[in-house]
């Protein structure tokens, strides 16, 4: 057995990572008096951007108008998502797991894969303008206040999710 110091390190204990997650969900009710949540976060760049290109519509549309600020970094989860980011990067890079690729199965295009993950995304963000927020403020914030309509959310997500997976799954192999 080699000496390998590139190699990957192991993940993580999916339970001590959970614990992790739940220690920050309590420190941003502590600090911030909210929970955890990313779509506010791109609404106020949204908002931001609208704001920059057509001032007067921002302030008088209903969704635009509580981002028309013109400086997206009032927003508190604006630091988060970027913390998130760069705890990620920083993580990959001491774990040394982190590498410039597309991942896809056999059968299908970098370009195929790029198109349907940014469709998938794009519904998603469709879905959390609807809904109110995204799956993490739903998950996690919503779950830890025991909202009855965040459990069900969640349980329906996973089960679509195993539903949908029946599907798409020839796609990995």
């Amino acid at each position: 057995m080699s000496n390998n110091t590139h190699a990957p390190q192991p993940y993580w204990n999916p339970y001590l990572a959970g614990f992790g997650v739940g220690l920050a969900l309590l420190a941003a009710f502590v600090f911030m008096g909210r929970g955890l949540g990313a779509s506010s976060a791109f609404a106020a760049f949204a908002g931001a951007g609208v704001s920059a290109v057509a001032p007067e519509f921002a302030k008088h549309h209903a969704y635009f108008a509580d981002y028309a600020t013109g400086n997206p970094f009032k927003e508190w989860l604006v630091f988060e998502v970027m913390g998130v980011f760069l705890g990620g990067l920083v993580s990959g890079l001491l774990a040394n797991r982190t590498r410039l690729t597309i991942e896809h199965g056999p059968r299908w295009t970098n370009a195929k894969r790029l198109v349907f993950a940014f469709g998938g995304g794009a519904i998603m963000a469709f879905g959390a303008k609807i809904a109110g927020g995204c799956t993490s403020g739903q998950g996690l914030t919503g779950g830890a206040l025991l909202n009855a309509g965040s459990w069900l959310f969640m349980g329906t997500m996973f089960a679509g999710a195993y539903g949908i997976a029946y599907f798409v799954r020839k796609q990995w192999t």
